[in-house]
Formats: C-alpha cells, structure tokens, sequence
C-alpha cells in the first residue's frame, strides 16, 4: 500500500530545515511558517499565518522588487536574491532569497514559496576581515539614538574634530569608527589610542613617535599614531585624562597640524582627523582648571553625546538579538534566544556599565545556558531572582508583554495620541505601532479620535 505525508509529516519536515520556508496563497496570505522562519523574523508562527506576506516578511525588495510576485507572473523561480528584512524588535537581518510557485495534485498554481538564509553571520565575518564599521553595526531604534542616525552622515562628510561625550560602556569607539567609515577618509587608517592607559612619557612617544638615539633603547626610528592614521582618523579615547603638559603638546598639533617626534631636529606636517571622547565632562574639568580651555574649543567643534542604557530601555531586545546571535558563532551554540521572565529582568536593570555590562550579562548566560533559550537561573547573581535556582521559572511582577503594554501606552499618552508622533519616539514603523496597539489591546488616549472599537 502507498504511503502519503500528511500535513504533519510535512510540517516535520519544514522544521527540519535551517532555512526559513513560508507559503502564501494567492491572496497574498501565509499557509505555513516554519521554526527557521520563526528564528530569523522573531515572528511567532501562529501570529504569521493568515496575515498578508508583507505585514510579516518586511523585505527591503517587497514594494518595488517583491521576488514573489515576480514568480506568480512570469511563473519562473528566482534564485538566491539578496535583501534585508526588519525583525519584529527592529532589527535589520542580510538575507538571501529563493522562490517557486505552489501547484496542487492537479498542477493547478495555488500560490507561492519562499526560502530565505540568514545571512548575519557571514556578513559579520566579512565586515571583521575587512574591520568595516558603519551606522547599521550601532544597534538602536530609540528616539535618542535616532537623532544620533540622523547626523551622523553630516558628521562623516565634514572634516572637523568631533568630541564624543559618554558614559563607560556606550560606545563611543564604535561611533568613531562609524563617522571614520562613512568619511572621505574611509579608505585609509583608523587608529585609536587610550590616553587613559599610558603615562605621559609613553604617551607622548605614542602619538608622535621618535628617532633613533632619542633615549635609552631607542635603537631604531618608531612612527607615532598620528604619522600611522595619516590621511585617516585618529581616535583619541579618554582625552580628559591627559595631563596638563600633554593638553599643550596636543594643542599645538590640532593648530598647526604638525608633529614633531622625540629627538627629531624638524616637524613634520600630518593630514589626520581627530575624534575625541571622553567618560567625563570636559565643560567642568575646565571650570575646575583641569582641562586647557582652548584645548576644550579645539576639539569641541562637533559634540555627540551618547545616551546611557537606561534612558534607551526600548533598545534592550534589539541588543540581545545581536548579542546571542554574536555569541552562538563565537561559542558554537544554538541559543535560541532568552526568556520572557528574564527580557523583563533585563528590561529593568540600570546597567551603570551600559551597554558593555548587557554584553558581560549575556556573556554569563551563555557560560552557564547549554541549549534553547536562557533562563532567569543563567543570569549573574544580582539579575537572578530567589526562585531562579529551582529551575521553574515564576511569573516576574510584569511581564514583558504588560512592560511593552505600559510602554506604548505612556508614549502615546506623551504624544496626546498623535500615533505618527509615537511610532517616531518609539523608534518603530507607524504599521509596527498599530499593529502592537491592536495585539496589546491598548485604547489611545481620548484626544485621538480613533479609539479602538470595542
């Protein structure tokens, strides 16, 4: 007797597979979404079936160059096109494409398939091996950070020393490499320096470099970190820790772009961008007489000040996507991501450390997790609630689904129901708010003109 698979089997068997696979039917809507597709879009299945294709898979090429559609009218498959999608937490993923048409027993077309491989890791691999940084590698889709987006191209273009100001842990060094990388200078050096971690007689020979017989085992001529960034930028980290005797050598660089090296009889000139940044604020330090005043409006020119974790919680979930992402191809685990008790756990904590700490948190867990998601027991003691140690994991105070509720609801509460206004404060699209709105069952303020009909 002749076997067949029946839905099950066919189910089993699109779970099996490490790319995601969904199928539409001709009205555009989702038929089936397997486990992968679950993985990379962070779209639940049961919240993709039903739904037209484009609400769920957000592709770069869906409104122009939708590879589907293309299918369902010339009825040839597309092969391995590239694109991008936005996740659910806002996340954009480098993809590749391929689709087929759909037909019954009867060859009859009754919609279309599409399989998508994430691309992330063989993208991030790529960008370590040429050590490329651009504004798409600093994870954030909050309003503080996108006003951060918003000029950080006008930044890049211009050739002025930049100051960027900013708790330990916000990366500051991958804002430098991003105004370096969207720069004229883009294809010379980068060079960063810790102006923290040398004493002034090293870090003078550091930044200007010496000849031969300049001191005591200097049997060879070394160039400094200005003559390696020439005609790049030079990343100077920490610059309120310099001494005074170092604030007046630096000075005299930025004015007359020129260095001279220890035990060099001439300077020589250097064409190099400066970007400075700093934990502490360099306006007291010269109130205090701790920093040279003109020194302070040398490189003051442009300022950027980086918001800590804590005043841009709605992009914690975003910033674990790529954390665990990061860490399953550094550790060779397949962590699928962490618990809802322990987003809220981590949705909210402080972290004086920033970014940085969320990074160590995720690290921990990782060390301590073997498999699926993480648990609130995997978390560093201070983050672990007292119930953590017996493997059950109990309902935290709120959830992550009434943090988000209360979230967008204050939001457009902030906004008086203006939900274009929220959508842009939130750092989300205004369909991605709607949609939320109606998930979460949130009634808009009275002033919007739109309540939910019950």
């Amino acid at each position: 007797m002749k076997k067949t698979f029946d839905s099950s089997h066919q189910k089993t068997i699109l779970d099996s597979i490490n790319e995601g696979v969904f199928t539409i039917d001709l009205d555009w809507r989702i038929t089936s979404f397997n486990r992968a597709a679950e993985k990379i879009t962070r779209v639940k299945s049961a919240e993709a079936l039903g739904r037209p294709c484009s609400e769920v898979f957000r592709a770069s090429i869906c409104e122009n160059a939708c590879a589907l559609k293309r299918t369902l009218t010339t009825g040839m498959p597309t092969v391995n096109i590239t694109a991008r999608i936005v996740t659910e937490g806002g996340m954009r993923v480098p993809i590749r494409i391929s689709t087929a048409l759909l037909k019954d027993a009867e060859g009859r077309v009754v919609g279309g398939v599409e399989t998508f491989q994430d691309l992330s890791q063989v993208e991030q691999l790529r960008k370590e091996l040429e050590s490329r940084y651009t504004c798409e590698d600093i994870i954030g889709r909050s309003s503080p950070m996108m006003k951060l987006f918003e000029v950080l191209p006008q930044i890049a273009e211009s050739d002025s020393t930049v100051l960027i100001e900013g708790d330990s842990g916000t990366g500051k060094e991958l804002f430098a490499r991003a105004i370096h990388n969207l720069s004229t200078r883009k294809n010379k050096n980068f060079v960063a320096v810790n102006c923290a971690a040398l004493p002034d007689t090293l870090l003078e020979s550091e930044l200007f470099g010496y000849k031969a017989g300049a001191f005591t085992g200097a049997q060879r001529n070394k160039p400094g970190r200005f003559a390696a960034a020439e005609g790049g930028t030079l990343f100077l980290d920490e610059i309120g820790d310099i001494s005074p005797a170092m604030q007046v050598r630096l000075l005299r660089v930025l004015q007359e772009r020129r260095i001279e090296p220890l035990g060099a009889v001439k300077s020589q000139e250097v064409d190099v961008r400066v970007v400075a940044a700093t934990n502490k604020s360099l306006s007291a330090l010269v109130q205090e007489g701790k920093f040279r005043t003109d020194l302070f409006y040398r490189i003051h020119v442009v300022q950027l000040k980086l918001p800590p974790l804590r005043e841009r919680r709605a992009d914690i979930p975003a910033l674990v996507d790529h954390m665990v992402a990061k860490f399953n191809r550094l550790k060779g685990k397949d962590i699928f991501g962490v618990s809802e008790n322990v987003m809220a756990q981590l949705m909210r904590y402080d972290y004086p450390g920033n970014v940085r700490e969320l990074e160590n948190i995720i690290e921990h867990a990782f060390v301590l997790c073997p498999e699926g998601f993480i648990g609130t027991r995997h978390l560093p003691p201070e983050l672990r609630p007292a119930d953590a140690e017996s493997g059950t994991e109990q309902s935290t105070d709120m959830s992550l689904k009434a943090m988000e509720k209360t979230m967008i609801s204050e939001a457009l509460q902030r906004c008086g129901g203006n939900r274009k206004k929220t959508a842009e404060k939130l750092g989300i699209d205004y369909t991605t708010l709607y949609r939320k709105i109606r998930r979460l069952g949130i009634d808009p303020p009275a002033g919007d003109g739109r309540r939910r009909q019950k």
